[in-house]
C-alpha cells in the first residue's frame, strides 16, 4: 500500500519553503516505506497549514499550534506507517 502523505500551506504566509523542507525530511527518512509526498496550496483559507497521511489528520497549525519540529512529524508519521520502525537518532 502507498501512503500519501499530504502538505496543505498557505502560500500567501510563504509557507512553500517550510512544507519543501518538511516533505524532504520525510521522503529521505521514509524512503524505504512506499510514501508519496504532495504538495497543495490553500489560497482560499488564509494560514493554513496541515499534514494529512491517508487522510488522517496528523498536524494542524491551528490545532496544534505552530509548527511540527521534524523529530515530532517523523515519529507521527511512524507511528502510522510502521510503528515498529527505528527512527535512529530521531527517538532520542
Amino acid at each position: 500500500m502507498n501512503h500519501q502523505v499530504r502538505i496543505t500551506y498557505c502560500p500567501g504566509c510563504n509557507w512553500l519553503p517550510r512544507s519543501c523542507w518538511m516533505a524532504q525530511e520525510l521522503l529521505y527518512t521514509f524512503e524505504e516505506e512506499p510514501i508519496e509526498v504532495t504538495l497543495m496550496p490553500e489560497r482560499k483559507e488564509k494560514g493554513t497549514f496541515r499534514i494529512e497521511l491517508n487522510e488522517n489528520l496528523v498536524w494542524c497549525r491551528s490545532r496544534d499550534g505552530g509548527f511540527p519540529d521534524a523529530k515530532t512529524l517523523k515519529q507521527r508519521i511512524r507511528d502510522l506507517v510502521n510503528p515498529e520502525r527505528d527512527l535512529g537518532h530521531a527517538e532520542a
